[in-house]
C-alpha cells in the first residue's frame, strides 16, 4: 500500500500531513506509525497528522507523536494542518477543526496562520521540583496539553542538557502517570522569550513547540509581569507571537501566530517502511 504524504513544518516544528478523509490510514498501527516517523529509517518527522472527516467542524485533526501514540493537541501542528486543508480545498482561509482537546479555530493571513488555543488550565504554580540534576523551580499548566515551564538565565539556558535534564523532569512523579512536556525558558523584557522544549512522546528537544510557546507566554504574564502581546524565539530560529485577553489576572482567548510551510511531498510505500516489524 503506497500512501500520499505532505511534509511541513510550523516555525521549525516538522510534520508528516496525510489526507485521510477516506479513513483508509492505519494511523492506530503504532509500530507502523512510528517507523513512518523514525528519522533515518522513514520519512522523519516531529508528528504525524492525519485530515479525517468531522461532524463537528470543517475537518478533524489527528495528531499522533512520533512514538506513535495519539495526543490531545499541537499548536504548530494545528497551524500547519490548517494550511494543509486549505490546499486541499477543504476550507478556505478560515476554519474550525476537532481536536482531543476540542474545537480550534483557525485563520490563514498574509502573516503566517494563527490558531486560537484553549483556555490555560491545571494550573501549580511554583513548584519546586528534586531530580538528580539539581532542583528545579517551575510551573504547571496545560494548554489542551500539559507543561512544565522552567524559567531561568538566559546564559543558562543556552548551555543547558536540555536531553538529559529535560527526561528526568518529563517522567517526574508530580506529572505521573502520563508525564508532561518541560519547557526552560528564559524572560527578556520587554515581552521577549527564549524558549526551549523537551517534548513527551518526541523524547527529545523540539525544534519548537507552540503549545509550550503558549504556556510559557500564560507563565509570563501572569508570574512574570508581562504583558500580551508576547514574542518567543524558538530553537529552531523562527518566531512565534502568542496574543489574548487579560481578564481579572487571568489570560483567556490566546493565539498562536508563526509561519506554517509546505516543504514536500511524496509517497511511501507501506509495505517496505524499514523498522515497522522489528518492534
Amino acid at each position: 500500500m503506497k500512501l500520499h504524504f505532505t511534509k511541513m513544518h510550523g516555525a521549525g516544528n516538522d510534520f508528516i500531513l496525510i489526507d485521510d478523509r477516506a479513513l483508509s490510514t492505519p494511523w492506530e498501527d503504532y509500530q507502523l506509525m512510528s517507523a513512518i516517523a523514525a528519522r533515518r529509517t522513514g520519512i522523519g518527522c516531529e508528528g504525524i497528522i492525519l485530515v479525517q472527516p468531522s461532524d463537528k467542524a470543517d475537518f478533524r485533526m489527528r495528531f499522533l507523536n512520533p512514538d506513535g501514540t495519539e495526543v490531545e493537541l499541537c499548536g504548530n501542528g494545528a497551524r500547519c494542518v490548517a494550511e494543509f486543508a486549505r490546499s486541499l480545498g477543504i476550507v478556505r482561509k478560515s476554519m474550525t477543526m476537532e481536536t482531543m482537546a476540542g474545537l480550534v479555530d483557525a485563520e490563514i493571513g498574509d502573516n503566517g496562520v494563527r490558531i486560537w488555543m484553549p483556555d490555560p488550565s491545571a494550573k501549580r504554580y511554583g513548584l519546586e521540583l528534586t531530580i538528580p540534576q539539581g532542583v528545579f523551580k517551575g510551573h504547571a499548566v496545560s494548554i489542551g496539553c500539559p507543561h512544565f515551564v522552567v524559567p531561568m538565565p538566559l546564559d543558562e539556558l543556552e548551555s543547558l542538557d536540555v536531553a538529559t535534564i529535560g527526561a528526568a523532569l518529563r517522567m517526574h512523579d508530580a506529572f505521573s502517570p502520563e508525564g508532561t512536556n518541560v519547557d526552560f525558558v528564559s524572560y527578556i523584557k520587554p515581552n521577549r522569550i527564549r524558549i526551549r522544549t523537551f517534548e513527551r512522546g518526541v523524547e527529545a528537544e523540539s525544534g519548537a513547540c507552540g503549545t509550550g510557546a503558549v504556556a510559557a507566554a500564560v507563565v509570563g504574564v501572569e508570574v512574570e509581569g508581562f504583558t500580551l502581546p508576547v514574542k518567543l524565539s524558538t530553537t529552531s530560529g523562527f518566531t512565534l507571537s502568542v496574543d489574548g485577553d487579560w481578564r481579572s489576572g487571568k489570560c483567556t482567548g490566546l493565539t498562536l501566530l508563526g509561519p506554517a510551510r509546505k516543504v514536500f511531498e511524496g509517497d511511501i510505500d507501506l509495505d517496505s517502511v524499514d523498522g515497522a516489524q522489528d518492534f
